[in-house]
C-alpha cells in the first residue's frame, strides 16, 4: 500500500494541526490506488496536497477556510500573488520576501518578537478595515491569516475577524506553499464541501477504490481548533467509520491516543478492531512550544 510521492508539501494556510509534517509516514499507509479521495476534515489541506488520487472531495465545517480554497481554486497563481503584495504594500507590512524587514534596531529590542511589534499596527488597521467591509475580500483575509498569530482563523460572535498579530512574516515559505498549491489545484479535481461530517460521509455513493481519510479534532489535546469537539462526537464518529466498513469502504484516521497523562478511552477500545500502526509526533507544540514527547498518535485502518 506505498504511495509513490515522497516530497512534503505545506499548505499556504499554514494550518493549525496540519499533518505535513507527518505525510511521508502516513503516504507510506495510504493506499497505493485511490479512485476518489475523501477528507471531511480537511482543514487546510496539507494531506490532500501530498496524495495523488483521480479526484479530491474537500470537506470542512468552517465555512471561511472552505471559502479560501475555493477562493484559490478560482484564481491564477499571478493573480492573487498580486492582490496579496498589494495589500502588503498597502498596509507596509513586513515582507522579507522582498526585503522589507523590521529595522536591526528592533530586531535587537525585541529579538523574539520583532515582527509582531513592526506589524502591529497595520495589521490591526488592515483587520479593522476587512471586518469593515460587507463584501468579504479573501485576499485580506488571507494575509490576515498569514500575519496572525498560529495563523488562525477565528471570529468573535458577531463574525468579527479577532486573531491578534503575529510574530510572522510573508517570507520564501509562504511564496512557496503557494506555489505548490496552485500548481495541485491547476493539474488534479478538486470540490469542496462545507457540510458536517456526518452529513458528507452519508450522502456519498462510493465507488471502488475509493478512500476516506479522518483527521477529526483530537479530543484530548485541548487546542483552539477542537473546543467544539467532544465524547457525543468522537463516538458518533467512530459508529460512522464502523459504518463505512461494514459497507466495505476503505478509511484510514489518525489520532492522538495519549498526550500529557491523558488517555483517549474511546479510541483505545474503539480502535482494538482495526490495525494500529505508531505514528511519530515528537515536534513542537503551536501554542505551548513544548514537544509532545510524551504523546502517542496513532493510524487506524480496515485495511491491510
Amino acid at each position: 500500500m506505498k504511495n509513490k510521492k515522497n516530497k512534503k508539501i505545506r499548505s499556504p494556510f499554514f494550518y493549525v494541526g496540519d499533518k505535513y509534517k507527518l505525510m511521508p509516514q502516513l503516504l507510506k499507509l495510504f493506499p497505493s490506488n485511490i479512485n476518489n479521495y475523501y477528507e471531511p476534515f480537511v482543514g487546510g489541506g496539507s494531506s490532500f496536497l501530498n496524495v495523488e488520487a483521480s479526484t479530491y472531495h474537500l470537506n470542512d465545517i468552517d465555512l471561511q477556510i472552505i471559502n479560501l480554497h475555493k477562493e484559490l481554486t478560482r484564481d491564477t497563481f499571478e493573480n492573487f500573488l498580486n492582490r496579496v503584495y498589494q495589500i502588503i504594500d498597502k498596509y507596509e507590512l513586513s515582507i522579507s520576501l522582498k526585503g522589507r524587514i523590521p529595522s536591526e534596531e528592533l530586531r535587537t529590542k525585541y529579538k523574539k518578537t520583532y515582527y509582531a511589534k513592526y506589524n502591529k499596527t497595520a495589521y490591526i488597521k488592515l483587520r479593522d478595515d476587512y471586518n469593515a467591509k460587507s463584501d468579504k475580500d479573501y485576499a485580506m483575509l488571507y494575509v490576515l491569516l498569514i500575519f496572525g498569530f498560529n495563523h488562525m482563523i477565528r471570529f468573535n460572535s458577531t463574525g468579527q475577524f479577532n486573531v491578534p498579530v503575529g510574530n510572522v512574516d510573508f517570507n520564501q515559505n509562504v511564496y512557496d506553499a503557494l506555489e505548490h498549491y496552485f500548481n495541485f489545484k491547476d493539474s488534479h479535481k478538486l470540490r469542496f464541501y462545507n457540510l458536517d461530517y456526518y452529513e458528507f460521509i452519508k450522502k456519498i455513493e462510493f465507488e471502488k477504490n475509493d478512500f476516506v481519510y479522518c483527521d477529526p479534532p483530537y479530543l484530548i489535546s485541548h487546542s483552539e481548533y477542537n473546543k467544539l469537539w467532544n465524547e457525543e462526537e468522537e463516538e458518533k464518529l467512530y459508529k460512522l467509520l464502523d459504518y463505512l466498513n461494514d459497507k466495505g469502504v476503505v478509511f484510514g484516521i489518525s489520532n492522538l491516543l495519549t498526550h500529557k497523562g491523558e488517555t483517549n478511552k474511546l479510541l483505545e477500545k474503539w480502535m482494538s478492531k482495526y490495525n494500529v500502526y505508531e505514528i511519530k509526533s515528537n515536534y513542537i507544540s503551536r501554542f505551548d512550544n513544548t514537544i509532545k514527547e510524551n504523546s502517542r498518535e496513532v493510524y487506524i485502518t480496515n485495511y491491510e
